[in-house]
């Protein structure tokens, strides 16, 4: 009996995590400010159990504001830690100034956390690299100065810790190439040049796996996707391969740049940003497994998947139940719109407002009672996000909404407790007298 029991137990376990997605250029909504997660160009790191992404907010546009730190237990669920840095009166972290690419990596040695980002001028006339130190992965950090390593140019950048504890710069270097540059022994400033490459690569990440070192990175197109490249070594000084691409060609890296590329299990998760250029801060996030074949890599577009944080492995999203707004209980001034992006094409449009506009489904089916995550289709034809109340079986949740764009639908995950069996309620509303976004339809896991 006790064998039984355990073997439940696990498969309980097992369900109860396996309906919580990613879904890459989705709205990512922060599960204590309610607002999408402002961490572009952004590094992870993991420290214990936890995941950490430093990332730069958007929220005002280009110009810096602060380097943000989310926290996650299981890659889904993000929450706001605060700014290791923020704007301050003058300098390098002055007003009008670039501070791009932040990546953070821990000095055994120290017992200090070191933080190198993207330095420069509103024209990107400077090219140098900041750095910074803090005692904790989210606390404060003290900032130390910036330089161009070893006198030249550096714009998008990246950092690698190898098994030893040598740290490297990877850094773009506009005139020469890219750069693999070894870190000091305190890793504040860079001792010596470990390999070049004589090719116009930027957004640089480095990953070990099984011996082999495999730099990813993008060919230079401003902000458009272009479709990225990879290049492997058995050593950081090289010989390197050519460079070869692991998206679909043609796809734009499923429109999106690297920005970091995170060891999961026996494999690791390429993480890219998708650039709104006109509107920063309503870029998105694109998070897709790897797959290693010998030194070979791939990659395959995923409308949703699961990651298991505790396994190190990932599955495709579930089959999902897809119940449409226009079916669902209108009250309160909401009333149906044409929507020729949308499914059916129609939405729900005038939530929230002065009348409280709500959309209510009823009977929403889950075959276990589990965390899931909802895609909830919408529209937002606003240049900034819009937010709503959504209510599952009476618990109140604060989600975001981005601006989207040519009457296409974007999705925004709810991550929440389902019912066993058709007795799930979801309501939709604002409780401000703000308007929420017009509603195409829920998109809920099977399990």
């Amino acid at each position: 009996m006790k064998v039984m029991r355990s073997n439940l137990l696990l498969l309980a376990a097992t369900t109860a995590s396996a309906s919580l997605q990613i879904v890459p250029g989705a709205t990512l909504t922060a599960t204590n400010t309610g607002a999408h997660v402002q961490a572009h160009g952004a590094g992870a790191i993991k420290v214990g159990s936890t995941y950490y992404i430093v990332g730069e907010d958007k929220t005002q546009g280009s110009n810096f504001q602060n380097i943000n730190c989310y926290s996650s237990a299981n890659l889904v669920e993000w929450a706001y830690e605060g700014a290791l840095l923020s704007r301050t009166n003058s300098g390098d972290l002055g007003p009008n100034r670039v501070v791009e690419r932040p990546k953070v990596i821990y000095n055994d040695s120290t017992k200090k956390y070191v933080l190198y980002m993207h330095i420069d001028s509103s024209n990107y006339g400077e090219a140098k690299v900041g750095v910074a130190t803090g005692d904790s992965v989210c606390g404060k950090y003290t900032y130390q100065g910036s330089f161009r390593p070893l006198g030249f140019e550096s714009r998008d950048l990246g950092l690698f810790k190898d098994d030893d504890g040598t740290a490297y710069l990877l850094t773009e270097d506009r005139g020469n190439g890219l750069r693999i540059e070894q870190l000091s022994a305190d890793y504040l400033s860079v001792s010596k040049s470990t390999y070049l490459w004589r090719d116009s690569i930027e957004a640089p990440a480095v990953v070990k796996r099984q011996g082999t070192y495999y730099m990813f990175g993008s060919k230079l197109t401003g902000w458009d996707p272009n479709d990225n490249v990879y290049s492997t070594a058995t050593s950081l000084s090289g010989p390197w391969s050519s460079w070869m691409t692991f998206a679909d060609s043609g796809s734009n890296t499923y429109s999106s740049q690297t920005n970091y590329v995170l060891p999961f299990g026996e494999g690791a998760i390429y993480m890219g940003d998708r650039w709104v250029s006109s509107n920063l801060m309503r870029s998105t996030y694109v998070w897709l497994p790897l797959t290693f074949s010998g030194t070979a890599v791939s990659m395959k577009n995923q409308v949703n998947w699961t990651p298991d944080v505790s396994a190190g492995t990932w599955a495709t999203g579930t089959d999902e139940t897809t119940p449409e707004a226009e079916a669902a209980a209108l009250a309160n001034g909401a009333r149906t719109l044409s929507c020729s992006g949308c499914s059916g094409g129609t939405s729900v449009g005038y939530i929230g407002g002065s009348e409280g506009g709500s959309v209510t489904f009823s009977g929403v089916s889950s075959d276990a009672a589990t965390k899931s995550s909802i895609r909830i289709k919408y529209i937002n034809g606003d240049s900034s996000q819009r937010f709503a109340n959504v209510t599952v079986n009476g618990a109140s949740h604060k989600l975001a909404f981005l601006p989207t764009s040519g009457g296409t639908p974007g999705s925004s995950i709810l991550n929440v407790d389902l019912k066993s069996g058709a007795e799930n309620t979801i309501v939709i509303t604002t409780t401000d007298g703000s308007w929420g976004p017009d509603v195409d339809r829920i998109m809920v896991p099977k399990n």
